[in-house]
Protein backbone atom coordinates (compact mmCIF):
# COMPACT_ATOMS: atom_id res chain seq x y z
CA UNK A 1 0.00 0.00 0.00
CA UNK A 2 1.48 3.08 -0.55
CA UNK A 3 1.38 6.15 1.37
CA UNK A 4 -0.75 7.64 0.03
CA UNK A 5 -3.54 5.31 0.07
CA UNK A 6 -2.41 4.72 3.84
CA UNK A 7 -2.67 8.33 4.70
CA UNK A 8 -6.24 8.33 3.14
CA UNK A 9 -7.61 5.37 4.84
CA UNK A 10 -6.10 7.23 7.91
CA UNK A 11 -8.18 10.37 7.66
CA UNK A 12 -11.56 8.91 6.26
CA UNK A 13 -11.35 6.26 10.00
CA UNK A 14 -10.30 9.18 12.08
CA UNK A 15 -12.08 11.79 10.49
CA UNK A 16 -15.68 9.13 11.21
CA UNK A 17 -14.65 8.68 14.65
CA UNK A 18 -14.25 12.64 15.12
CA UNK A 19 -17.66 13.10 13.23
CA UNK A 20 -18.94 10.34 15.50
CA UNK A 21 -18.41 12.16 18.77
CA UNK A 22 -19.01 16.12 17.44
CA UNK A 23 -22.47 14.63 16.46
CA UNK A 24 -23.04 12.76 19.76
CA UNK A 25 -22.15 16.30 21.77
CA UNK A 26 -23.58 18.79 19.66
CA UNK A 27 -26.76 17.01 19.76
CA UNK A 28 -26.68 16.10 23.27
CA UNK A 29 -29.76 17.93 24.93
CA UNK A 30 -29.96 18.55 28.63
CA UNK A 31 -32.76 16.88 30.64
CA UNK A 32 -35.58 19.31 30.49
CA UNK A 33 -37.19 20.51 33.57
CA UNK A 34 -40.52 19.36 35.17
CA UNK A 35 -43.25 21.35 33.12
CA UNK A 36 -41.17 22.41 31.19
CA UNK A 37 -40.66 19.60 27.65
CA UNK A 38 -40.65 20.90 24.12
CA UNK A 39 -42.03 19.58 21.29
CA UNK A 40 -40.41 19.22 17.48
CA UNK A 41 -43.51 20.11 16.45
CA UNK A 42 -45.09 16.68 14.92
CA UNK A 43 -48.28 15.23 15.77
CA UNK A 44 -49.51 12.00 14.74
CA UNK A 45 -52.92 10.87 15.31
CA UNK A 46 -52.90 13.25 18.42
CA UNK A 47 -49.30 12.08 19.68
CA UNK A 48 -46.44 14.85 19.98
CA UNK A 49 -43.09 14.16 19.10
CA UNK A 50 -41.29 15.18 22.36
CA UNK A 51 -37.66 16.50 22.16
CA UNK A 52 -36.71 14.45 25.10
CA UNK A 53 -32.69 13.74 25.56
CA UNK A 54 -31.15 10.26 24.89
CA UNK A 55 -31.17 8.12 28.04
CA UNK A 56 -27.81 8.71 30.10
CA UNK A 57 -27.08 4.66 29.62
CA UNK A 58 -27.20 5.27 25.82
CA UNK A 59 -25.08 8.18 26.01
CA UNK A 60 -22.29 6.44 27.91
CA UNK A 61 -22.53 3.17 25.63
CA UNK A 62 -21.94 5.29 22.57
CA UNK A 63 -18.90 7.04 24.57
CA UNK A 64 -17.20 3.99 25.30
CA UNK A 65 -17.94 2.29 21.82
CA UNK A 66 -15.94 5.03 20.20
CA UNK A 67 -13.17 5.21 23.16
CA UNK A 68 -12.86 1.32 21.98
CA UNK A 69 -12.56 1.98 18.21
CA UNK A 70 -9.29 4.07 19.28
CA UNK A 71 -7.68 1.65 21.47
CA UNK A 72 -8.45 -0.95 19.21
CA UNK A 73 -7.10 1.08 15.91
CA UNK A 74 -4.23 1.53 18.11
CA UNK A 75 -3.22 -2.05 19.01
CA UNK A 76 -4.29 -3.83 15.77
CA UNK A 77 -3.70 -2.82 12.14
CA UNK A 78 -6.84 -0.79 10.50
CA UNK A 79 -4.95 2.41 10.17
CA UNK A 80 -3.42 1.86 6.25
CA UNK A 81 0.14 0.70 7.06
CA UNK A 82 0.33 1.22 10.84
CA UNK A 83 0.91 -1.97 12.19
CA UNK A 84 -0.33 -1.69 15.52
CA UNK A 85 1.41 -1.57 19.01
CA UNK A 86 0.99 -4.85 19.64
CA UNK A 87 2.03 -6.66 16.07
CA UNK A 88 -0.62 -8.48 15.19
CA UNK A 89 -0.68 -9.95 12.09
CA UNK A 90 -3.57 -13.01 11.26
CA UNK A 91 -0.18 -14.56 9.61
CA UNK A 92 1.22 -14.83 12.75
CA UNK A 93 -2.04 -15.79 14.34
CA UNK A 94 -2.81 -18.40 11.63
CA UNK A 95 0.95 -20.02 12.48
CA UNK A 96 0.62 -19.95 16.55
CA UNK A 97 -2.86 -22.21 15.68
CA UNK A 98 -1.14 -24.59 13.55
CA UNK A 99 1.96 -24.50 16.01
CA UNK A 100 -0.57 -25.28 18.84
CA UNK A 101 -2.49 -27.71 16.61
CA UNK A 102 0.31 -30.13 15.89
CA UNK A 103 1.44 -29.74 19.31
CA UNK A 104 -1.23 -30.71 20.57
CA UNK A 105 -2.88 -33.63 18.11
CA UNK A 106 0.20 -34.74 16.26
CA UNK A 107 1.21 -37.36 18.52
CA UNK A 108 -3.13 -38.71 17.80
CA UNK A 109 -2.02 -38.65 14.41
CA UNK A 110 1.08 -40.31 14.64
CA UNK A 111 -0.19 -43.28 16.64
CA UNK A 112 -3.44 -43.74 14.21
CA UNK A 113 -0.48 -43.29 11.17
CA UNK A 114 1.32 -46.87 13.09
CA UNK A 115 -1.90 -48.93 12.43
CA UNK A 116 -2.46 -50.14 8.82
CA UNK A 117 -5.72 -48.75 6.83
CA UNK A 118 -7.56 -51.68 6.74
CA UNK A 119 -7.32 -51.68 10.30
CA UNK A 120 -8.07 -48.53 11.00
CA UNK A 121 -11.08 -48.27 9.07
CA UNK A 122 -12.70 -50.17 11.36
CA UNK A 123 -11.95 -48.37 13.82
CA UNK A 124 -15.07 -46.29 14.84
CA UNK A 125 -13.57 -43.36 16.81
CA UNK A 126 -10.62 -42.96 14.28
CA UNK A 127 -13.02 -42.27 11.57
CA UNK A 128 -14.65 -39.57 13.54
CA UNK A 129 -11.55 -37.94 13.12
CA UNK A 130 -10.76 -39.18 9.38
CA UNK A 131 -14.51 -37.84 8.11
CA UNK A 132 -13.53 -34.35 9.78
CA UNK A 133 -10.65 -34.52 7.50
CA UNK A 134 -12.53 -35.73 4.88
CA UNK A 135 -14.89 -32.95 4.84
CA UNK A 136 -12.36 -30.02 5.09
CA UNK A 137 -10.43 -31.57 2.75
CA UNK A 138 -11.96 -33.59 0.27
CA UNK A 139 -15.84 -33.31 0.04
CA UNK A 140 -15.89 -29.95 -2.22
CA UNK A 141 -15.18 -32.46 -5.01
CA UNK A 142 -16.34 -36.08 -3.97
CA UNK A 143 -19.50 -35.11 -1.98
CA UNK A 144 -20.17 -34.93 2.02
CA UNK A 145 -21.54 -38.37 1.31
CA UNK A 146 -18.31 -39.53 -0.95
CA UNK A 147 -20.99 -39.95 -4.19
CA UNK A 148 -18.93 -37.62 -5.99
CA UNK A 149 -20.12 -35.81 -9.57
CA UNK A 150 -19.94 -34.81 -12.49
CA UNK A 151 -16.04 -35.59 -13.28
CA UNK A 152 -15.09 -36.57 -9.61
CA UNK A 153 -14.97 -39.87 -8.71
CA UNK A 154 -17.72 -41.91 -6.55
CA UNK A 155 -16.16 -43.67 -3.80
CA UNK A 156 -18.51 -45.49 -2.14
CA UNK A 157 -18.92 -48.28 -4.97
CA UNK A 158 -16.01 -50.32 -6.16
CA UNK A 159 -15.44 -48.85 -9.38
CA UNK A 160 -11.74 -47.12 -9.35
CA UNK A 161 -9.66 -45.78 -11.68
CA UNK A 162 -6.62 -46.12 -9.84
CA UNK A 163 -7.09 -49.35 -7.60
CA UNK A 164 -9.38 -49.79 -4.45
CA UNK A 165 -6.74 -51.60 -2.45
CA UNK A 166 -6.04 -49.47 0.99
CA UNK A 167 -1.96 -49.11 -0.56
CA UNK A 168 -3.97 -47.66 -3.91
CA UNK A 169 -6.02 -45.25 -2.17
CA UNK A 170 -3.39 -44.14 0.34
CA UNK A 171 -0.61 -43.48 -2.97
CA UNK A 172 -3.26 -41.41 -4.84
CA UNK A 173 -4.40 -39.31 -1.61
CA UNK A 174 -0.10 -39.04 -1.35
CA UNK A 175 0.75 -37.98 -4.34
CA UNK A 176 -2.51 -36.92 -6.55
CA UNK A 177 -3.55 -38.27 -10.18
CA UNK A 178 -3.48 -36.80 -13.63
CA UNK A 179 -5.65 -38.54 -15.84
CA UNK A 180 -5.64 -37.35 -19.08
CA UNK A 181 -7.55 -38.66 -22.61
CA UNK A 182 -6.64 -37.31 -25.90
CA UNK A 183 -9.67 -35.86 -28.35
CA UNK A 184 -10.91 -37.68 -31.10
CA UNK A 185 -13.12 -35.36 -32.80
CA UNK A 186 -11.08 -34.15 -35.55
CA UNK A 187 -9.32 -38.03 -36.63
CA UNK A 188 -12.27 -39.61 -36.15
CA UNK A 189 -14.78 -37.11 -37.86
CA UNK A 190 -18.62 -37.28 -36.05
CA UNK A 191 -19.83 -40.52 -37.93
CA UNK A 192 -16.65 -41.77 -36.51
CA UNK A 193 -17.31 -40.61 -33.19
CA UNK A 194 -20.99 -41.82 -33.25
CA UNK A 195 -20.14 -45.57 -33.89
CA UNK A 196 -17.28 -45.32 -31.74
CA UNK A 197 -19.76 -44.22 -28.50
CA UNK A 198 -21.84 -47.62 -29.93
CA UNK A 199 -19.23 -49.68 -29.80
CA UNK A 200 -18.36 -48.29 -25.93
CA UNK A 201 -22.08 -48.82 -25.09
CA UNK A 202 -22.24 -52.07 -26.49
CA UNK A 203 -19.42 -53.29 -24.03
CA UNK A 204 -21.65 -52.49 -20.89
CA UNK A 205 -24.41 -54.67 -22.83
CA UNK A 206 -26.63 -51.88 -23.84
CA UNK A 207 -28.74 -51.31 -26.50
CA UNK A 208 -27.18 -50.17 -29.27
CA UNK A 209 -27.15 -49.44 -33.25
CA UNK A 210 -25.33 -52.88 -33.95
CA UNK A 211 -23.73 -51.97 -37.46
CA UNK A 212 -22.36 -48.14 -36.00
CA UNK A 213 -20.96 -50.57 -32.92
CA UNK A 214 -19.57 -53.25 -35.72
CA UNK A 215 -18.18 -50.11 -37.52
CA UNK A 216 -16.63 -49.11 -34.27
CA UNK A 217 -14.83 -52.01 -32.93
CA UNK A 218 -11.90 -52.27 -36.00
CA UNK A 219 -11.92 -47.95 -34.73
CA UNK A 220 -11.30 -49.14 -30.96
CA UNK A 221 -9.01 -52.23 -31.77
CA UNK A 222 -6.63 -49.65 -33.43
CA UNK A 223 -7.14 -46.40 -31.17
CA UNK A 224 -8.11 -48.02 -27.72
CA UNK A 225 -6.85 -50.75 -26.89
CA UNK A 226 -3.79 -49.62 -25.06
CA UNK A 227 -5.60 -47.81 -22.53
CA UNK A 228 -8.81 -49.49 -22.07
CA UNK A 229 -7.60 -52.99 -23.16
CA UNK A 230 -9.32 -55.34 -25.79
CA UNK A 231 -11.71 -56.45 -23.74
CA UNK A 232 -12.90 -53.19 -22.50
CA UNK A 233 -12.01 -53.37 -18.75
CA UNK A 234 -9.57 -50.76 -18.66
CA UNK A 235 -6.19 -50.42 -16.86
CA UNK A 236 -5.87 -49.16 -13.27
CA UNK A 237 -1.66 -48.48 -13.84
CA UNK A 238 -2.77 -46.17 -16.25
CA UNK A 239 -6.03 -44.51 -14.76
CA UNK A 240 -8.23 -45.99 -17.54
CA UNK A 241 -12.00 -46.43 -16.69
CA UNK A 242 -13.73 -50.13 -16.86
CA UNK A 243 -16.00 -49.24 -19.99
CA UNK A 244 -18.00 -52.79 -19.12
CA UNK A 245 -19.34 -51.65 -15.68
CA UNK A 246 -22.01 -49.10 -17.39
CA UNK A 247 -20.41 -46.93 -14.60
CA UNK A 248 -19.63 -43.30 -16.01
CA UNK A 249 -17.70 -40.55 -14.45
CA UNK A 250 -18.58 -37.80 -17.13
CA UNK A 251 -22.37 -38.54 -17.41
CA UNK A 252 -24.74 -35.66 -18.07
CA UNK A 253 -28.34 -36.30 -17.02
CA UNK A 254 -29.27 -33.74 -19.65
CA UNK A 255 -28.01 -35.90 -22.71
CA UNK A 256 -27.86 -39.45 -21.53
CA UNK A 257 -25.23 -42.06 -21.61
CA UNK A 258 -24.73 -41.73 -26.14
CA UNK A 259 -24.20 -38.31 -25.79
CA UNK A 260 -22.13 -38.19 -22.83
CA UNK A 261 -19.97 -40.66 -24.10
CA UNK A 262 -19.69 -39.36 -27.95
CA UNK A 263 -18.40 -36.04 -25.78
CA UNK A 264 -15.52 -37.43 -23.98
CA UNK A 265 -14.55 -39.14 -27.04
CA UNK A 266 -14.97 -35.86 -29.22
CA UNK A 267 -13.18 -33.66 -26.56
CA UNK A 268 -11.29 -35.98 -24.66
CA UNK A 269 -11.12 -35.70 -20.75
CA UNK A 270 -8.54 -33.95 -18.40
CA UNK A 271 -8.77 -35.06 -14.61
CA UNK A 272 -6.17 -33.69 -11.82
CA UNK A 273 -6.48 -34.35 -8.52
CA UNK A 274 -3.63 -32.52 -6.17
CA UNK A 275 -1.96 -34.67 -4.18
CA UNK A 276 -3.03 -33.85 -0.59
CA UNK A 277 0.09 -34.95 1.62
CA UNK A 278 2.04 -31.59 1.13
CA UNK A 279 -0.88 -29.77 2.54
CA UNK A 280 -2.21 -31.94 5.46
CA UNK A 281 0.60 -34.00 5.96
CA UNK A 282 1.05 -38.01 5.53
CA UNK A 283 -0.20 -38.92 8.93
CA UNK A 284 -3.62 -37.22 8.16
CA UNK A 285 -3.43 -38.67 4.62
CA UNK A 286 -3.25 -42.07 6.08
CA UNK A 287 -6.49 -40.86 7.94
CA UNK A 288 -8.43 -40.10 5.44
CA UNK A 289 -7.40 -42.95 3.58
CA UNK A 290 -8.77 -45.49 5.79
CA UNK A 291 -11.66 -43.46 5.65
CA UNK A 292 -11.96 -43.50 2.24
CA UNK A 293 -11.74 -47.26 2.10
CA UNK A 294 -14.38 -47.45 4.45
CA UNK A 295 -16.53 -45.66 2.72
CA UNK A 296 -15.96 -48.50 -0.38
CA UNK A 297 -16.75 -51.09 2.43
CA UNK A 298 -20.10 -49.48 3.22
CA UNK A 299 -19.12 -48.59 6.72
Amino acid sequence: MTSFWSAWIIVITLGVIAGCWWVLFANRVASPKSGDVKTMGHSFDGIEEYDNPMPRWWFIMFIATIIFSLVYLALYPGLGTFKGFLGWTQVNQWEAEVKYADENYAPIFEQYASIPVADLAMDEEAMKVGQRLYANNCALCHGSDGRGAYGFPNLTDTDWLYGGTPEAIKHTIVNGRNGQMPAWGQVLGDEGVTQMAQYVLSLSGQETDSAAAQAGSATYTAMCVACHGADGKGNQMLGAPNLTDNTWLYLNPEWGVAKSVEQSIRLGRNGHMPAQAKYIGEDKVHLVAAYVYSLSQGK
